[in-house]
């Protein structure tokens, strides 16, 4: 004990030695060594982003770089990076799910897209040297910008729908010019102007704007008709190169197997957003020309949105589509970045109502609903399907044929906290 205390008061004058000493049992020789050894800094495991990655290397080719400072701060993370292995994922997958803050304390999770499979983009950009340069490898912002389309592009005031003719993406296949100066006021990946004319584009933004609507409109797609305003859309929260960056849903396939209660809800949240796709504010009409197991999505509270908009068309019912469909026939370099150049384009007068349901009927809901219900509501779904799936008859429009659904599957669900996006609500409204 008097050694302890001789030990402590020799030493009392060096704080740091105090502690050592304390820690080291009090000998003064062990606590003199310990003290002059330099301490090891803990180091923060990190990863430097390449720009390949990225496809930052591939810019002004490419969707935009609103994002990019949010992964060099390492405040998006990918899911690899909460393993002990700090790596990037394999640059060939076309979806990555991450994880993103604000505050560096508090993460949600995210979907880290590209605009197409890194096969896809690859060829696309042999394409693009191969057939305007006449080479391997090019610079693909020199080679796009000698385009004609770009060039006119550069000289017009806002986009007009003769400037987006022959793209193959299905949200420009019938563009009334109320769209297209939607899409411009609304563009994200540049400072919020408010404005239908393209003043407030450089022209490395009329380039990646050209360019995101050429490969996949699915982020412009998000810009222009925000969550926030009701519409069934994951929130856009910005790109960097090649990556976009969205709220993160799961796919409806992961429910292909849910509770029948689960089932019935999502069921008629699809057949609302089918609705509200038809009849809108703003007298938009959408359609799908294609849909699959992950064109929807459901977030963690149970509500159901369009996962993937690539395969959304947009039909103006004020103006009507601008372009004749001789005009749709146009093809450059722009309508084949993605899709085969002879590929023939839908017609804007082939469309009906009960396009988007039928497809569904035929694709998802028997997936959704088959064998979970008791004998007779499953027989009423069953024949539904059927009629639908065949293109519903004379049975009337695609608003009837949604009711008489719906009708069916309303007293099916529950009301619990499964279903968090609506409840409680469900307890006093009949609307839920």
């Amino acid at each position: 004990m008097g050694r302890w205390i001789c030990c402590l008061c020799s030493r009392a004058a060096d704080p740091l030695m105090l502690l050592l000493v304390l820690a080291l049992g009090c000998d003064p020789s062990t606590a003199a060594a310990a003290a002059a050894s330099p301490s090891v800094p803990h180091v923060k495991p990190s990863y430097s982003f390449g720009r390949t990655f990225l496809g930052l290397d591939k810019c002004n080719a490419c969707i935009g770089t609103s994002i990019c400072k949010k992964f060099f701060k390492e405040e998006i993370r990918f899911d690899t990076w909460l393993s002990s292995h700090l790596k990037l994922p394999p640059s060939s997958l076309l979806s990555y799910s991450g994880n993103y803050t604000d505050d560096a304390k508090s993460w949600r999770l995210v979907d880290i897209t590209r605009l197409t499979s890194k096969y896809q983009h690859d060829r696309a950009d042999k394409r693009i040297c191969t057939s305007l340069l006449r080479t391997r490898s090019c610079s693909l912002e020199r080679a796009l910008r000698r385009t004609q389309r770009f060039q006119k592009w550069l000289r017009a005031k806002r986009p007009t729908p003769d400037l987006v003719q022959g793209l193959s993406s299905p949200l420009l296949r019938c563009p009334s010019q109320r769209l297209l100066d939607r899409i411009v006021r609304r563009y994200a990946e540049v400072p919020d102007a408010g404005s239908i004319y393209m003043d407030h584009l450089t022209d490395r933004d009329k380039l990646r704007l050209l360019y995101t609507l050429a490969v996949n409109s699915h982020p412009i797609l998000l810009q222009i008709f925000p969550d926030v305003e009701g519409w069934p859309f994951p929130r856009y929260l910005g790109s960097c190169g090649r990556l976009l960056v969205s709220a993160s849903t799961r796919p409806l396939r992961d429910f292909f197997g849910a509770a029948p209660e689960v089932a019935a809800d999502l069921a008629l949240q699809l057949l609302a957003v089918l609705r509200s796709m038809a009849t809108n504010d703003l007298n938009y009409f959408f359609y799908f020309t294609h849909v699959d197991a992950g064109t929807f999505g459901v977030f963690s509270n149970g509500h159901l949105f369009i996962r993937d908009a690539s395969t959304l068309g947009v039909i103006d019912k004020e103006e009507g589509s601008q372009l004749i469909d001789g005009q749709q026939e146009h093809k450059d370099i722009f309508s084949c970045l993605t899709a085969d150049c002879q590929s023939a384009l839908v017609s804007c007068d082939s469309i009906r109502d009960q396009h988007s349901l039928v497809m569904v009927c035929q694709d998802l809901l028997p997936k959704l609903l088959s064998g979970k219900f008791l004998p007779a509501v499953q027989e009423s779904i069953d024949a539904f399907l059927r009629r639908c799936a065949r293109g519903l008859g004379d049975g009337g429009g695609a608003g009837e044929a949604m009711a008489e659904l719906a009708g069916i599957l309303k007293p099916l669900r529950s009301c619990d906290s499964r279903f968090a996006y609506r409840y409680p609500d469900c307890r006093y409204s009949d609307k839920y």
